[in-house]
């Protein structure tokens, strides 16, 4: 379920329990430890030895339990923090590495990295059922750039608002191929904790934190996108 704020939650742990059941254990010991002591015969004493290895044992068991509640408190702690970190992107503007993207508002935006010069550059882009919707030529430089499509096809009839993809592939002037890699660029409405790791929701997609490569603030001025798909 995708929520717009931390709430708190409440984790059952075992380790309440095994502390009282090992305090009691230990009571019980010292109990009964005392008692044979104390009606011991003169004659044929005790021998101490076998009580003080498990007075041992049992001090270093207490020991653990405590050093297990002390991680267990530190893991929630840093889930809590991680949580509260991922809320802080909403409202952000981020650049997550990947091919799909949202066409809304006339536009959606990709950004994108080649290896080196392009100079024979084939941009597609495909709707949600993977047809090819739109197709583009033209050269790229080096490094990184932005691609915005304005949601018209190749056929020059607008495309529905939604879930686009797309691939970039190229050459340089000696025909070789050249690495090009895509990002997507939204604003994350909300956050999903229903997985292992949050989920930032921009637009209609599902962003892994991990997959995050950039955040900045939607009131920043942004460089126009030296390519433009109309």
């Amino acid at each position: 379920m995708a929520v717009n704020g931390v709430t708190g939650s409440s984790t059952t742990s075992a380790s309440p329990t095994a502390r009282s059941t090992i305090a009691q254990n230990f009571d019980t010991f010292l109990s009964i430890l005392t008692t044979q002591l104390r009606n011991q015969n003169p004659l044929d004493p005790l021998d101490t030895n076998q009580f003080t290895q498990q007075l041992v044992q049992f001090t270093g068991v207490e020991q653990q339990l405590k050093t297990n509640d002390f991680l267990e408190a530190l893991l929630a702690n840093t889930q809590n923090q991680g949580r509260v970190d991922a809320v802080s992107y909403i409202g952000k503007e981020v650049t997550a590495s990947g091919k799909t993207g949202e066409l809304k508002e006339g536009g959606a935006m990709w950004t994108y990295n080649a290896a080196s010069p392009v100079a024979n550059a084939t941009v597609t882009i495909k709707n949600a059922t993977g047809s090819v919707v739109y197709v583009e030529q033209g050269s790229l430089n080096a490094g990184v750039g932005n691609f915005l499509w304005t949601g018209a096809g190749s056929d020059g009839n607008k495309q529905p608002d939604g879930v686009y993809t797309i691939e970039i592939t190229g050459t340089n002037v000696s025909g070789n191929a050249i690495s090009i890699s895509t990002s997507s660029v939204g604003v994350v409405t909300a956050v999903d904790f229903s997985g292992a790791e949050p989920v930032l929701t921009v637009g209609r997609n599902k962003v892994a934190l991990k997959d995050v490569t950039s955040v900045r603030s939607t009131g920043q001025v942004t460089t126009p996108p030296p390519a433009t798909g109309s």
